[in-house]
């Protein structure tokens, strides 16, 4: 899963340079591009917010080089938390625990819990541990819009508003990692991600509880999320060229995502066809949503995925996006 991409070692020292003098630095995950900061430097976690205009109870992930570390950042570490990690990572998994008595209010949203992760892409591994500590990475795109997977993406979202982009190629993944809530009690799935429940379920020997109203606020969990600014619509398959047609007779220009390959003769269309597989299609998810939201119609046509348990993640991402598109929230 892990990109051979790599970075030139005159800008690995920039990038930890200006992580250490409290900058930001856009980074490459296998997940998708964060927007680094040093997770110990209150004033710099503080751009973070004020760079994506988001709302300072949502809670921030905590990038680790190691597993090793997690004691620096959690209070409590409970056996699960060593399974999942022991299993998945370096990976895309996310882990909330316990915090440490250090960690900022502003990393957690105010909770007494702290999200972490140890991500396998070599560039971040490498930024990681040549900066020593913990960095802070949501996604490095404005709050509730598309996540960024390229550093062609950052840099169109950001321009001049980071202070620099570690380039390392495409993202593996192409979606957020899945989140685990194990700071209290039965582990919970807080975000379905590409590692599934199942997964989860099978590593632990037991199954995931359900979140519920006491479960820790996560990243990424809000009903609007992940949305392009051209307003969205989650289509079944046996409806979507009627539909395409329907809107572009009434002079409406249409974006399409969809899992076939048949492109209707339609004037003012713009069609993608999506990749067949849920890895393959979650992959391209957010570089397709940003192709059709930058051309500039007035609706997008999503034809929705299957609804199995293969197909949770990208479901979770299509049904934000489609909550929150067309809001200049985040704008």
């Amino acid at each position: 899963m892990a990109s051979s991409a790599r970075v030139s070692p005159a800008d690995l020292a920039r990038a930890v340079a200006t992580l250490r003098g409290g900058g930001l630095v856009a980074f490459p995950t296998e997940t998708v591009y964060g927007l680094g900061a040093d997770a110990s430097n209150a004033d710099a976690v503080k751009k973070v917010f004020a760079a994506k205009r988001r709302p300072h109870d949502h809670p921030l992930i905590v990038h680790l080089a190691r597993a090793a570390q997690l004691a620096d950042w959690a209070r409590e570490i409970p056996s699960a938390a060593h399974t999942l990690a022991k299993h998945f990572w370096p990976g895309p998994l996310t882990l909330i625990l316990k915090r440490a008595a250090h960690v900022s209010d502003l990393v957690t949203g105010g909770q007494d819990s702290v999200a972490i992760r140890v991500p396998a892409h070599p560039v971040a591994q490498a930024l990681l541990n040549a900066f020593g500590g913990g960095v802070v990475g949501p996604s490095a795109n404005r709050f509730g819009r598309v996540s960024a997977t390229t550093a062609e993406h950052v840099r169109q979202e950001f321009g001049e508003d980071v202070d620099f982009v570690l380039d390392g190629g495409a993202c593996d993944v192409g979606i957020e990692s899945t989140i685990i809530d194990v700071s209290s009690g039965q582990p919970a799935l807080l975000r379905p991600g590409i590692i599934t429940a199942n997964q989860i379920e099978a590593a632990l020997g037991m199954p995931l509880a359900t979140p519920n109203a006491a479960s820790p606020r996560a990243p990424g969990t809000l009903a609007k999320h992940y949305a392009p600014r051209t307003p969205v619509m989650l289509v079944q398959a046996d409806v979507i060229d009627e539909l395409a047609r329907s809107l572009a007779r009434q002079g409406q220009r249409v974006a399409v995502l969809a899992r076939s390959r048949h492109q209707p003769l339609i004037d003012k269309l713009t069609w993608i066809a999506a990749p067949q597989t849920p890895a393959a299609y979650a992959h391209d998810l957010y570089a397709n949503l940003r192709t059709l939201d930058a051309a500039g119609c007035d609706v997008m046509l999503i034809e929705a995925p299957p609804l199995t348990p293969d197909w949770a993640a990208v479901n979770d991402r299509l049904a934000r996006a489609a909550a929150g598109a067309g809001d200049d929230r985040g704008d």
